[in-house]
């Protein structure tokens, strides 16, 4: 197994950091000619404009990426439109070491980084947290950016993996937009509108609509959602503005989950094979409403206040979790699930730029408010089975064809309200040496009521108060103005369930980041590289308590103590050239190996040494796209895109002393790659794009659990046509 330490991590680096002083000196070479630097003032404002939309929102504070100690990707419109993308999975296969976990069932998909889910509160929408049960829709994205580690300083209670941040497109002043229409394998149809421009001086619009009918490689499955994306931008002045967003998802799809695993490996079926009923069904509707008011009180100081709401209801019914026995035959369960969820956001900040004596300070500081009213509803089907099958042969018995009604026995209601004061402070003690230091008091207060509806009772539970100080502070030097090597600590926290052996609600567990690297921009950012090496440490996991209080030894997993510890390390490498004006490339390859690292040995606590499942230890990605620029071949374009997620376990990691009929629990899964290819060609205002994806026809899985092992498309091909105006 690989291993390293972050001293002679650090000597990587260093000497990563003298190759860069090297290259830089030699710049000169490779600079535009002055020709070029001097036509005037349209090429000049053409640059401003591209750096500015490119300036990251995610980090809120305004810092430049450069200042950063913390690595961060930014994905933009251009290639998001280049690769055709569908899914947001298709756009964070150009993330380096972010990666599909699971397909939870057809309903969404969930994303992990450096060994943790992102998707419960790691995912974000213009800067506002995210419920990541739904599939988003990619038409109205500008840009996904990825913010690596731990962002609990800015954004309270997020895990340490990285964050990922939606950002949709603006309103523009000039008046313009595009119509177009993607067609593909498996009857996929989706049209969609963008248009934007000034209502007046003051006003500025974009609307951005899709549709989509599609169906699967997957037999019976299929999709149909539309999207809406309005937008208005109103200048109150030079000073001020207000964007007012909103977006409404309606995604009505089919539960499919997969093909199931017998023992510790997944089913051998066709696949396209469909084991599910053929009348289940899902629906998805998410709907946000934000106010982002932007305000320069004077060239050093920026005031912001944005207000979010956002309404989020998925419902399916239909079989699921598919655990058929050794010969293939499996009694299909029913299920029904329903998930409501309201969350309300406000954020008040000031950022801004002061000296002390000869020394600069960048600050940022604010308040957030969050208030999110969940309602998870339980139901029972009786009976629970629907019918026998065999997976291995579905003609083998005669399937049911009748819809089951299910019966609301429950609804557990949870009101969580979240509050954080944060301040951060980018202090520049001189041009080459930079500290960023800042503290963050989050408090997080869950108040869950049962309502049993068969029992007629209402039950308030344990309400739960966790508070914690997130600490962050880094260390930034710059030999020059393009190099910037870095190394940082931060702390976030995780709220946990299950009690103590006192039968007190469990504290939450502080989770430590070490994270060291090196940023280099060559030759006037033809060619950025970043590589960081990183250690997160959770020191006291919340696992099964091996004792009860009275000192017997303890059986209940919902006594827990915070005794165990988790440790995440890992090496990035990022790679973003632009060796030609027509020519982009992007590349990276990750390395992470998440363990227990200690455990208590009591019966249901996890095993120390064992890998976590659905974390794989390599992945990378390389990206290229070309577009001819002159000549007879004007206007045609060329690119190729490749992702490898390597070896990882699915199902769920072992415990000590758990029962002898479950075996081992995990599922071993090898690596895969994919490779894209496309082609296109532009003419006036027309634009025709060609994209074959998978072409090596890959077969390998996405494994949620064991329950929902679901096989990645298969060869498939996707044209765009639009047409500008």
């Amino acid at each position: 197994m690989y291993k390293y330490n972050l001293l002679s991590a650090f000597a990587l680096l260093m000497s990563v950091s003298s190759f860069a002083q090297e290259t830089k000196n030699n710049e000169d070479l490779y600079a535009v000619n002055d020709t070029v630097k001097n036509k005037g003032g349209i090429l000049k404002e053409v640059i401003v404009t591209t750096k500015t939309k490119n300036q990251p929102t995610v980090v809120r504070s305004g810092i430049k990426p450069m200042d950063l100690p913390q690595s961060i990707q930014v994905i933009t419109g251009a290639v998001i439109e280049q690769q055709q993308s569908v899914r947001l999975s298709d756009v964070v296969k150009n993330a380096n070491g972010v990666y599909v976990g699971s397909a939870r069932g057809g309903a969404q998909e969930s994303f992990w980084s450096r060994g943790y889910d992102m998707t419960a509160n790691n995912m974000f929408k213009n800067g506002f947290r995210f419920n990541g049960g739904s599939i988003p829709e990619v038409a109205s994205l500008d840009k996904v950016e990825i913010l690596k580690g731990s962002s609990a300083l800015l954004y309270g209670n997020v895990a340490p993996g990285g964050i990922l941040n939606m950002v949709t497109k603006s309103p523009l002043f000039k008046k313009g937009g595009e119509i177009g229409m993607q067609a593909g394998s498996y009857d996929f149809y989706k049209p969609s509108l963008d248009i934007y421009g000034p209502l007046n001086q003051s006003i500025a619009y974009r609307f951005v609509g899709t549709y989509e009918n599609s169906e699967s490689f997957r037999n019976v499955v299929k999709k149909e959602r539309y999207y809406v994306n309005p937008s208005f931008l109103f200048k109150l002045s030079e000073k001020s503005e207000i964007i007012l967003q909103g977006d409404y998802l309606n995604d009505d799809w089919t539960p499919d989950f997969g093909t199931g695993s017998i023992g510790r490996e997944v089913a051998n079926i066709p696949r396209n094979t469909y084991l599910g009923a053929k009348w289940s069904n899902g629906n998805t509707k998410q709907a946000t409403v934000s106010a982002l008011v932007n305000h320069q009180l004077n060239s050093k100081w920026k005031f912001n206040f944005n207000s979010s709401y956002q309404n989020y209801i998925r419902t399916s019914e239909g079989t699921e979790r598919i655990l058929p026995t050794t010969n293939g035959d499996w009694n299909r369960p029913l299920g029904k699930n329903k998930a409501v969820e309201e969350i309300f956001s406000q954020q008040v900040s000031l950022q801004g730029n002061f000296n002390t004596g000869k020394i600069k300070h960048q600050l940022f500081t604010g308040i957030d408010i969050e208030n999110s009213f969940a309602d998870a509803y339980t139901f029972v089907f009786n009976p629970a089975n629907y019918d026998l099958i065999n997976i291995y042969n579905l003609d083998l018995y005669p399937q049911s064809l009748d819809i089951q009604q299910a019966t609301n026995t429950k609804i557990v209601k949870t009101e969580t309200n979240r509050y954080g004061i944060y301040a951060q402070d980018l202090i520049s003690l001189t041009d080459k040496f930079k500290v960023l230091a800042g503290v963050r008091y989050s408090l997080q207060e869950t108040k869950p009521i049962t309502y049993d509806l068969v029992a007629n009772t209402v039950v308030d539970e344990t309400i739960r108060n966790d508070r914690a100080f997130s600490p962050k502070a880094g260390l930034i030097y710059q030999p020059t103005k393009n190099t910037t090597l870095f190394t940082s600590y931060s702390n976030s926290f995780t709220p946990n369930t299950g009690i103590t052996i006192f039968n007190e609600a469990l504290k939450p567990s502080l989770i430590d980041q070490y994270e060291i690297g090196v940023k280099n921009d060559f030759w006037k950012g033809i060619l950025s590289t970043n590589v960081t090496v990183y250690q997160i440490v959770n020191s006291n996991l919340a696992q099964t308590a091996e004792f009860n209080a009275n000192g017997t030894i303890n059986t209940n997993t919902n006594v827990k103590s915070l005794s165990g510890e988790t440790t995440s390390k890992g090496i990035e490498f990022d790679i973003t050239a632009r060796p030609l004006p027509s020519l982009n490339i992007m590349a990276g390859y990750s390395y992470n190996n998440m363990e227990y690292s200690k455990t208590t040995g009591a019966t249901g606590s996890f095993i120390e040494g064992d890998r976590l499942v659905r974390t794989p230890q390599n992945t990378a990605n390389l990206s290229a796209f070309y577009t001819v620029s002159a000549g007879k071949l004007k206007g045609l374009s060329l690119g190729t895109m490749a992702n490898y997620i390597g070896d990882r376990f699915g199902g769920y990691n072992n415990t000590i002393n758990q029962a002898a009929s479950l075996g081992d629990r995990t599922i071993p899964l090898s690596g895969y790659t994919t490779i894209d290819f496309s082609m296109g060609y532009t003419w006036n205002k027309f634009s025709l794009l060609c994209k074959l994806s998978n072409i090596t026809n890959e077969l390998n899985y996405t494994v949620h659990e064991n329950y929902s092992v679901n096989p990645i498309a298969p060869r498939q091909i996707l044209t765009s046509l639009k047409y500008k105006f």
